[in-house]
């Protein structure tokens, strides 16, 4: 597995520049940190008392990397998970927050490894995924992707303004889509006609 300050480079790669998209319920974001996690967290970068989309503009990549490895990996206590799954849940984690443990939990649940819902990585979640990992660790990595996948789709079908995440203006693969299949293997991605054909009821 690559480093995790590699992953979190990747991640920053991802997320892309500064935006302010208003159907993004987190506001004015840079690197994939937002408006709401810098207020949270204080980042006044601008020193004028206030922490508002100026700040979030001033964010360097360095920073937004630290962020992630502090609040996104650390502090959820992502390095108890099989080394399989770590940079998929991380990446998911910095898109969704505690979603990212929970699909986590929903899989091993299915898989005959009942768990709470919560969010929270604690013995007993970790312990089932180092058991679910550890017949076939890629396997297990596809797994979770594929679920990740078919959240954010099923997450679009119920948020018509977050269609474009998953579908782009030409129909094609949009970001959400291609960021979980980041983390599956190529054999197991959707083709253009199977996702054309899963987004065909959205009009």
């Amino acid at each position: 597995m690559p480093s995790v300050t590699r992953i979190a480079e990747e991640i920053v790669a991802r997320e892309g520049g500064y935006v302010n998209d208003p159907d993004d319920p987190g506001g004015a974001t840079k690197y994939g940190v937002t408006l709401h996690t810098m207020r949270r967290l204080g980042l006044d970068l601008t020193g004028d008392g206030r922490i508002s989309s100026a700040d979030v503009r001033r964010l360097s990549h360095a920073q937004a990397v630290q962020i992630f490895l502090r609040d996104y990996y650390d502090k959820p206590g992502l390095a108890q998970l099989p080394e399989a799954i770590q940079a998929s849940v991380f990446d998911m984690y910095v898109n969704a927050g505690s979603m990212a443990v929970k699909l986590l939990q929903r899989l091993l649940t299915g898989q005959g490894y009942p768990l709470v819902e919560d969010g929270v990585i604690g013995p007993r979640t970790a312990r089932a995924a180092h058991l679910a990992s550890d017949g076939d660790p890629v396997a297990f990595a596809d797994a979770y992707g594929m679920a990740r996948r078919a959240f954010y789709y099923a997450l679009a079908d119920a948020r018509p303004a977050s269609r474009k995440y998953a579908r782009r203006r030409d129909g094609g693969k949009g970001g959400w889509i291609t960021r979980a299949e980041a983390f599956i293997r190529p054999h197991l991605h959707l083709t253009e006609a199977e996702h054309r054909a899963r987004v065909a009821a959205w009009g």
